[in-house]
């Protein structure tokens, strides 16, 4: 089996560096491997491009996973019975475990995980448009398990299945079950109101009408304006284009509106019998790239959240650190 381990520093590839001129055999040899559907490992030798393009995909996406606990985090004390406060509180558990369950996958790229956590807590990092939204009432904790966990499924499951670099591969198995879970806690929670009481359907309408559009964002720009997608195919990280995973998620999610009786705020659906498919509105990209480029609705607020809640966890850091010296003092004690 061909592999050499790269000989890259550690340093985040985030940051904007010249990309060093590669060796054409082993260039060949690494994407003949990916022709041949042979997962890359972190000691195998890899283009330093692809290091970086997986450093930039996969710390947005613990950044996501981490940030995106903030807006359900919110309504956890409101939860409207005990029930639905334990799904809401395991749910944002586990998305706390997902972030750092990617993060280690960052640090197999020799990428240091203090550096992406400073990036994030400074605003220099990017993470998923959608959770620069607000969360208004708690029908918001349904749709989102329902749209954004739902689209986060059709793409991470992409990724369990065709993803060329082990780590963040294999990641995504244990993710996409439960993420699993937190759309079908979110669909229940919706169907559970749609079908209640008059204001109730209002309430989860009102929230769908607000959700939609942001949620087909989240698959990134058009294939047409996407920067990054043509490596991440030929490299065999991504497996469809962000096109075919928003039209996925699409095909899938209409059918479940329908059987609980809510509409989607998109006066062009209509379904091709052609292709398929549901044909769908035009998406308003300014707003995206206004959201991407720091200027949501709460941006702002997203970021500050994160950076209190680091300073307050310094203590834990420091006590965490004080433990590691201790017990590797006593070990050297033993050991003399």
């Amino acid at each position: 089996m061909p592999g050499r381990r790269p000989s890259h520093p550690r340093s985040t590839a985030v940051t904007q560096q010249a990309t060093p001129t590669e060796d054409p055999a082993l260039l060949a040899e690494f994407e003949a491997r990916i022709a041949r559907g042979e997962s890359i490992e972190p000691k195998d030798w890899m283009p330093e491009r692809y290091r970086r393009q997986l450093v930039r995909m996969m710390s947005q996406h613990a950044h996501s996973e981490v940030v995106g606990m903030l807006p359900e985090g919110n309504w956890i004390t409101r939860a409207p019975s005990l029930r639905r406060k334990l799904s809401l509180l395991a749910k944002v558990q586990d998305e706390a475990g997902h972030g750092l369950y990617i993060y280690c996958g960052t640090e197999t790229l020799g990428v240091d995980r203090q550096q992406l956590l400073e990036e994030l807590i400074t605003g220099k990092a990017k993470y998923s448009s959608i959770f620069n939204y607000p969360t208004l009432t708690w029908a918001d904790m349904g749709v989102i398990g329902w749209f954004v966990d739902g689209a986060a499924i059709v793409n991470q499951t992409a990724l369990a299945k065709h993803c060329s670099y082990g780590p963040y591969k294999r990641a995504m198995v244990r993710v996409c079950k439960e993420e699993n879970f937190h759309k079908k806690q979110g669909f229940e929670s919706v169907a559970a109101l749609a079908q209640g009481t008059p204001a109730q359907h209002a309430m989860v309408q009102d929230a769908v009408d607000r959700w939609w559009w942001p949620t087909l964002m989240m698959f990134g720009p058009p294939d047409s304006d996407s920067p990054n997608s043509a490596e991440l195919l030929r490299w065999g990280v991504k497996k469809y284009t962000n096109d075919e995973l928003r039209q996925r998620f699409v095909n899938l999610t209409i059918p479940q509106a329908q059987a609980v009786g809510l509409t989607l705020p998109d006066p062009s659906l209509r379904f091709d019998e052609a292709t398929g498919n549901w044909v769908f509105g035009e998406i308003d990209w300014n707003e995206f790239w206004q959201v991407v480029k720091g200027d949501g609705p709460c941006n702002r607020e997203r970021v500050a959240a994160r950076r209190a809640a680091h300073e307050d966890g310094e203590w834990v850091r420091a006590a965490a650190t004080a433990h590691a010296e201790k017990k590797a003092a006593r070990g050297a004690t033993r050991a003399a």
